[in-house]
């Protein structure tokens, strides 16, 4: 059992920092450098621009984040971009296609008209399935993209 809620920044931030770091860890599958720093990932993740959410699960840890916020400025804002990490041991569980249903619906009431991932890793293969799974189309790929 799943629970997705708003991040409390001063009380989530720690465990929201031990999955991103955990997930970033490889060079993988993010384009955020393995290296990022706590400070950095603050500033990027909790932005005044994005709302955070975290899933928690049945024994009240976080399993997973993501943000939500305008994919750009002024007569881009229709259009929301989101992030998703879900904690690598928690992985296989749905927490991940969880995670985007919330964002959907976070979407819509916030009145975005559509979302866009600006990067999803090519070789991250099981984000991609999810996101096509879930009715997204990737419009387009940047040949050597991603170091």
């Amino acid at each position: 059992m799943i629970t997705i809620r708003k991040a409390d920044e001063k009380k989530d931030y720690n465990k929201v920092w031990h999955i991103f770091s955990e997930v970033i860890k490889t060079g993988d599958t993010y384009v955020f450098d393995p290296s990022t720093s706590r400070d950095a990932m603050h500033k990027y993740w909790f932005a005044e621009t994005m709302d955070t959410f975290v899933a928690v699960d049945e024994n009240s840890d976080i399993v997973g984040t993501y943000f939500i916020k305008p994919n750009q400025v002024g007569l881009g804002s229709h259009i929301a971009n989101c992030g998703y990490m879900v904690h690598p041991k928690h992985q296989g569980r749905g927490i991940g296609k969880q995670l985007c249903e919330h964002s959907i619906q976070i979407a819509r009431e916030k009145g975005y008209v559509g979302m866009q991932f600006n990067v999803v890793v090519s070789t991250n293969l099981n984000a991609v399935r999810l996101w096509q799974k879930l009715g997204f189309k990737i419009i387009g790929t940047t040949p050597k993209g991603f170091k």
